[in-house]
């Protein structure tokens, strides 16, 4: 099936294929015939899956159908989201699909001077990406109204709640209109998740992409048993002989992610560490020379990572095994995207192979032991 059998208008269609997507995914091909269709939807998607381009472009193609878009500056479409690089990489995404078309978006989150946000969103806003904090700020001081609002998007709905952000949704609920669209999307859905599903969408249709373990089938997985002290230089030793391949590496707490950083500047491989103790505008300086190939590495905490999307991502790195199984397939997901190969190092110790453990059970493979 192409994006073309799924009624995408043409200018959208040309931006895709200009950014090499062809095909859709399968949560792509299943929610996009839905949300045209005016269907509430409860999506149950990885992040990785395709879930931004199935809620944004149809949403896109509908307020471009609609001739009163460019009459009013109210804000239409409300997606919702817990972390600010995810709202930068979705209102990315939908820059990406409106290329050729008049649809105004912006993004909003905190940790920034809010002066441009609030110009922009001065300026009519279609299409409105935003954290729930600076979300409920804006609204407070009278610069945001939800009124208008046709299509709501709710995100990561598990990592709202993870991450302590139910109770302001709570807040934000009864400020959308009563006839909308909802989008509601969770990688996981605990019975919090679940309550708050049935309260806000209305007769939804259920779309679901392949569980956890096979998110990852398009990546290489290899590992190295390898004492603590010597990580370092195993390392070292992996990227100087991977001199093409820039790498994700991920480390279990914000001062590690400082330490390697360091360590493998001093060995002559640009990097940079990304954490929350690091300023947004660190952390965004910090992604933009990654993508841009300024620094090979990037060294991030789980925290930190949520919501990075890079391109073609060569390589992800486990220099420390997660505490959870479930964030190692997060973690080496962010590779081996759409289409593409890719390749997930995982060092481990003595000290670590009860996660392994965790990790392989999880999956439903063993990791093959690198050579």
């Amino acid at each position: 099936m192409t994006f073309k059998e799924l009624n995408i208008i043409e200018p959208i269609l040309k931006a895709l294929h200009e950014k090499g997507y062809v095909n859709p995914t399968l949560i792509q091909e299943q929610a996009i015939p839905f949300v045209l269709n005016n269907k509430d939807i409860l999506g149950l998607a990885q992040t990785g899956t395709g879930k931004t381009a199935a809620f944004a472009i149809p949403i896109i193609q509908r307020l471009y159908q609609d001739n009163e878009k460019k009459k009013k500056k109210e804000i239409k479409a409300l997606i919702l989201t817990p972390t600010r690089e995810l709202s930068i990489q979705i209102d990315d995404c939908i820059k990406d699909y409106t290329k050729y078309i008049e649809i105004r978006h912006s993004v909003i989150y905190g940790g920034v001077n809010q002066n441009s946000q609030v110009n922009a969103l001065k300026s009519g806003v279609d299409i409105l990406t935003a954290t729930p904090g600076r979300l409920l700020d804006l609204m407070n001081q009278g610069f945001v109204n939800l009124n208008s609002i046709r299509y709501f998007v709710l995100d990561e709905a598990d990592r709202m709640l993870d991450m302590g952000f139910i109770h302001d949704i709570k807040r934000l609920l009864p400020k959308l209109p009563k006839e909308k669209q909802t989008l509601f999307f969770s990688a996981t859905m605990p019975r919090t998740i679940a309550t708050l599903s049935q309260t806000i969408l209305k007769n939804p249709v259920k779309v679901e992409v392949a569980p956890t373990s096979s998110v990852v089938d398009t990546v290489q997985q290899y590992l190295y048993f390898v004492e603590k002290p010597d990580k370092k230089d195993l390392l070292i030793n992996l990227l100087n002989n991977k001199k093409q391949q820039s790498a994700l590496i991920f480390s279990r707490t914000k001062h590690g992610a400082d330490k390697i950083a360091r360590l493998l500047c001093k060995a002559g491989i640009g990097s940079e560490a990304i954490h929350g103790n690091k300023s947004q505008s660190a952390r965004q300086r910090a992604l933009t020379n990654f993508r841009t190939n300024k620094t090979r590495a990037l060294i991030a905490t789980d925290i930190a990572a949520r919501g990075i999307d890079i391109d073609k991502l060569e390589l992800v790195i486990n220099y420390d095994l997660p505490d959870i199984a479930e964030t190692y397939v997060h973690r080496i997901g962010r590779t081996g995207r759409a289409g593409h190969t890719g390749i997930a190092l995982t060092f481990c110790t003595q000290e670590e192979k009860i996660l392994l453990n965790d990790i392989q059970k999880l999956t439903g493979k063993n990791l093959r032991i690198a050579k």
